[in-house]
C-alpha cells in the first residue's frame, strides 16, 4: 500500500529560500522530509573521504548526504536557476501601478550591481514590504507548480 505524503508548503518554501550556491535541498518523496546538504558534504561522499577526519556533527551531515545521493526517493527542490530572482524583480517593476516608479526600478536593475541598486531603490521609495510580499508570493507559486508537477500533496499551514 502506497503512502501518500503531504508536505508543508511553508516549510517547502522556506527550504527553497535558504538555498545558495553551496547548499542543495531535497525532498524525500516517501516521507516528506526536507534535507539540505552542502557542496562540502557531496565532495566528501564522492571522494570517499574518511569520516573519522570530521567532527561528530559533520559525520551526521555526511550520513544524511550519503543517503540523499544514494536514494531515488530524494528529489532536488527548485534551485536559484529555477527561481530566477532577477526575473522576479523585473516582473515586480512592471507590475507596479505607479508607472514612473516602475520605470525607475527597471532602470535600477540594468547592468552590474542590479540587486544592490534595486534594494536601495525599494527602500528609498518605501516599497520594500510590497516587494517582499510579491517575491514571497512568486516563490510560493513556483513551489506549488513544482509540487503539483511531481504529484506531491501539500498543505497551506
Amino acid at each position: 500500500m502506497a503512502v501518500t505524503v503531504t508536505v508543508s508548503l511553508r516549510n517547502f518554501v522556506n527550504e527553497m529560500d535558504v538555498m545558495g550556491d553551496q547548499l542543495h535541498a531535497y525532498l524525500n518523496t516517501a516521507t516528506g522530509e526536507l534535507v539540505t546538504i552542502t557542496d562540502e558534504d557531496i565532495a566528501a561522499i564522492e571522494n570517499d573521504d574518511d569520516w573519522d577526519d570530521y567532527p561528530e556533527w559533520q559525520r551526521e551531515s555526511l550520513a544524511a548526504a550519503k543517503e540523499v545521493l544514494a536514494s531515488a526517493d530524494y528529489v532536488p527542490l527548485p534551485d536559484k536557476f529555477d527561481i530566477h530572482e532577477y526575473e522576479i524583480m523585473e516582473r515586480f517593476c512592471y507590475s507596479n501601478e505607479d508607472q514612473k516608479l516602475g520605470n525607475e526600478l527597471i532602470h535600477q536593475i540594468k547592468g552590474s550591481g542590479a540587486f544592490r541598486r534595486f534594494k536601495n531603490a525599494i527602500r528609498l521609495h518605501g516599497v520594500e514590504d510590497e516587494w517582499y510580499r510579491f517575491r514571497d508570493r512568486t516563490i510560493e507559486e513556483i513551489a506549488i507548480e513544482w509540487l503539483e508537477t511531481h504529484g506531491i500533496a501539500y498543505s497551506k499551514d
